[in-house]
């Protein structure tokens, strides 16, 4: 039986967060016993509604943030303590790509300078040529190298910073909101792009998104998130199809489906205060399904 790549078991996260000038710190507990599995080679999505959590998950998964409680396995062995040899070695091995491309390229250098440098941080041979072979393989020019983020469009920066997380073949991306921030008509393209780099280097991708059409596309699994917690992980079909938690079913009622009547599923009130979660299952203030007692 292959090892996973990437396991997660009960990790949580609690930060502190002050009430007002005067007011005194109260803990906001940003996961709450999360645990997944990435298989070597496949996608894992990970969809919820903005500040339950699956950003907080992707930088504990990458060791940028040490959770609370819990542990983190990444190759079959446990994460280095942040900041040691083995941790900066490792890293070459785990990526990230975040939601804004011109936020994550250095406005000041150009893009064939920033997707260079990982390369002579991590010893690794570099130089002209293995940096247009690295913007080739994103569907860049070599020429395109000498620009400077802002000459790029949305989806060629994005492309740039793809560029620049798999110059040290990395086995693992973690994908933070990859395609949020750019047109339409741009999102498949890049989709595309991250399929094909899979299929060419075997790499694992963590999938974080809002959007479920996106996510359907993208991923092998999908695991569903609310206020810290997954809630529901399956297949995609499974989960997306027929889903059987009542937030899942309300996220997948609310995806546009051209000509369909189907009935939407309208949840109450808005998503409960971390600092102040509620007692027992998190989404009972807002569940259809929920009875007093």
């Amino acid at each position: 039986m292959n090892t996973p790549l990437l396991e997660a078991q009960g990790l949580t996260r609690r930060y502190w967060q002050r009430q007002g000038f005067f007011g005194r710190p109260v803990e906001v507990r940003a996961l709450d016993g999360v645990s997944l599995t990435l298989e070597r080679g496949k996608t894992l999505g990970l969809v919820g509604e903005s500040g339950c959590g699956k950003s907080t998950t992707g930088r504990l998964v990458l060791g940028l943030e040490t959770p609370d409680q819990g542990s983190v396995r990444f190759a079959g062995g446990a994460l280095p303590a942040p900041g040691s040899s083995a941790w900066r070695a490792q890293r070459a091995k785990m990526q990230m790509v975040f939601q804004d491309p011109l936020g994550a390229l250095d406005r000041r250098l150009s893009i064939g300078t920033q997707v260079e440098e990982p390369l002579k941080i991590h010893n690794l041979p570099a130089g002209p040529e293995r940096v247009a072979a690295l913007l080739q393989a994103v569907g860049l020019r070599p020429d395109q190298g000498a620009r400077y983020p802002h000459e790029l469009s949305g989806g060629q920066r994005q492309r740039a910073v793809l560029a620049r997380a798999m110059a040290t073949d990395p086995a693992l991306l973690v994908c933070d909101e990859p395609i949020s921030a750019l047109d339409v008509s741009i999102q498949a393209q890049v989709m595309n792009l991250l399929s094909d780099i899979q299929a060419a280097r075997g790499v694992s991708i963590l999938f974080i998104s809002h959007d479920l059409r996106a996510v359907r596309q993208m991923s092998h699994r999908v695991a569903v998130m609310y206020l810290g917690r997954i809630v529901e992980e399956g297949e995609p079909d499974a989960v997306l199809h027929s889903p059987a938690h009542p937030y899942a079913q309300a996220l997948v009622s609310a995806i546009p489906h051209p000509g369909r009547r189907g009935h939407r599923i309208v949840l109450q009130g808005d998503p409960p205060n971390p600092a102040a979660r509620p007692a027992g299952c998190a989404f009972h203030p807002r569940c259809p399904m929920a009875t007093g007692r």
